[in-house]
């Protein structure tokens, strides 16, 4: 009995050990040592300011990610976006750029938009400043986020050089994009629980889209030039995208075409489906170490 009682003794001795050893690598894993500057004031929307939060990690191997904070099309506020959920990139040497804006209905997802490409000539303007290569910016995010991203994987270009603001002379070009379940066509919402059926926008953010959102007319207008998956043009930056085949806001198939049509143009676009996932799923921070993989491989080689 005292042998077997010793066995068991040490067993439960060994357990414990080994769960404590993985929570404090967990702990330190998603911890990392960043240092931190929030608050960037990158632009002014409707006499608000834009923000932005720079989180470098203890060795930053020169590259940059703008992570697009917005779901819904709301954002978040300076300093608010936790560097916990950015782990697996800081992990990398990433330094994160935790991109906010004025949230909708306050401001309009045109508006948005184009704040959003602003703030990645911000970004590449002041890219010495940041320690990071201003020629690969990746970008990401999640739903709205996810959108956002898209967009300015399509529509991201060279800035105006007799701009009289030099932040305009930029380019918002990226060069990687790596996201979560994005809305990529405004007018064929499909099976979206978000989809009245109607032709018009998303039933609970009408108020986001302005006049656009009750004048069916402006509307087609309106939400063509914010839907990424009219403007894929074949130098289409490298995208990964992660969505589950049971989200019912924004349905697989806004992903599924996107890629098909991309692929179609000769893109490097990848699309992967996590069974069961709905607009969201509990492993998806898991998921952001394949995102890492995807950006070492598009981002660490030197743009042309």
């Amino acid at each position: 009995m005292r042998k077997w009682l010793k066995r068991l003794g040490i067993a439960l001795g060994v357990a414990v050990l080994l769960v404590a050893v993985t929570a404090w690598r967990l702990w330190s894993y998603y911890s990392p040592t960043t240092q931190r500057t929030d608050g960037i004031v990158y632009g002014h929307r409707n006499g608000v300011e834009l923000t932005m939060d720079v989180i470098r990690p203890a060795s930053p191997n020169g590259l940059g990610v703008a992570f697009m904070v917005s779901g819904g099309w709301k954002s978040q506020k300076a300093g608010e976006p936790p560097a916990w959920l950015m782990a697996p990139l800081l992990n990398r040497g990433y330094t994160i750029f935790a991109v906010c804006h004025v949230s909708q209905p306050d401001s309009t997802v045109p508006e948005i938009i184009e704040d959003m490409h602003r703030s990645i000539r911000f970004i590449r303007l002041h890219a010495k400043d940041y320690g990071i290569d201003p020629r690969r910016l990746g970008v990401t995010g999640g739903s709205a986020g996810g959108h956002l991203s898209l967009m300015l994987a399509t529509r991201g270009g060279a800035g105006k050089a007799d701009a009289e603001d030099p932040v305009d002379r930029e380019s918002s070009a990226v060069q990687a994009v790596a996201i979560f379940y994005p809305v990529t066509d405004l007018l064929n919402l499909g099976t979206s629980t978000e989809n009245l059926g109607d032709g018009g926008p998303p039933k609970s953010f009408v108020k986001a889209f302005g006049e656009a959102g009750t004048n069916i007319e402006l509307w087609k207008s309106v939400g063509r030039e914010c839907s990424p998956i009219y403007f894929i043009e074949k130098d289409l930056p490298p995208t990964l995208i992660y969505h589950g085949d049971a989200d019912t806001l924004v349905p697989l198939d806004q992903s599924e075409r996107f890629c098909k049509a991309a692929n179609e143009m000769g893109c490097t676009t990848k699309l992967v489906v996590h069974p069961g996932g709905a607009h969201g799923w509990p492993s998806m921070i898991l998921d952001l170490e394949k995102f890492a993989d995807w950006f070492d491989e598009h981002l660490k080689v030197e743009s042309k």
